[in-house]
């Protein structure tokens, strides 16, 4: 169940902690990954320690013309096909909204939302001819519920979870998946170095009392990636301990 052998995915932010985790969770199911992020040298040191013969392709996702160019590397590096592609890169630029700057709205959106919307068109092409495709975005709580000091990311991640929905339904016909995951709060090095009574305060809002890591985003993606997720399209799957249950 859930065997992804034979099938090539891409990821981006990949060497990033929730990167690294899914990339680590389709590698581990067999798929052959073409590995995008936009430091070259940590990419390649995480693409060294992913078990398998995976390719690194650098990208800036604030350059459109290198975005468009990153499917087709994709596919020429990984032989000819791409079944599986994984928007999750992303930024934040926060701020409070009388604060916030033109630039750090621009840079959000043109990050975390134009450039999956044009990987998603990139990659429609080639999944539309062969027939199959899983697409998945990476989109946050914060995308349902809001967050303040955030109108920029909150914006990019509710978008996305829009854009998927009107994808999901434009391709279904050629069997092709596009659905969202929705992280809540996640282990990492911010949330290491939040004080006791911080950590308290959130997980306080986690009905399972925990924070998630990013093995299980990794997770969600492997089902959504496999054939048994073949009849769930324009869904978000919220993985946030039921912080929130939308």
């Amino acid at each position: 169940m859930f065997d992804l052998s034979g099938m090539t995915a891409l990821v981006t932010g990949a060497s990033g902690g929730i990167g690294s985790a899914i990339a680590g969770g389709l590698a581990a199911q067999g798929a052959r990954l073409a590995l995008s992020g936009s430091n070259a040298e940590k990419l390649e040191a995480f693409r060294a320690d992913v078990a398998g013969d995976h390719v690194a392709l650098a990208c800036d996702l604030a350059d459109g013309a290198a975005v468009d160019a990153l499917v087709p590397r994709a596919i020429e590096a990984l032989g000819g096909k791409l079944d599986i592609l994984v928007n999750n890169a992303g930024v934040t630029r926060d701020n409070l909204l009388m604060r916030m700057k033109d630039e750090e709205f621009a840079d959000v959106i043109r990050i975390n939302l134009e450039a999956a919307f044009r990987l998603m068109r990139a990659a429609a092409k080639p999944m539309v001819k062969a027939r199959f495709g899983r697409i998945i975005s990476v989109t946050s709580v914060v995308g349902v519920t809001g967050n303040p000091g955030q109108a920029n990311y909150v914006a990019s991640k509710a978008g996305l979870i829009g854009m998927t929905k009107a994808v999901a339904q434009e391709l279904a016909s050629r069997n092709i998946t596009a659905n969202a995951v929705a992280p809540g709060f996640m282990t990492s090095a911010m949330t290491d170095a939040l004080n006791d009574q911080q950590r308290e305060g959130i997980l306080s809002r986690i009905p399972i009392g925990a924070m998630g890591s990013g093995d299980d985003i990794g997770a969600a993606c492997v089902y959504l990636a496999s054939k048994e997720a073949g009849y769930v399209t324009g869904q978000t799957l919220h993985v946030n301990g039921g912080m929130a249950m939308p």
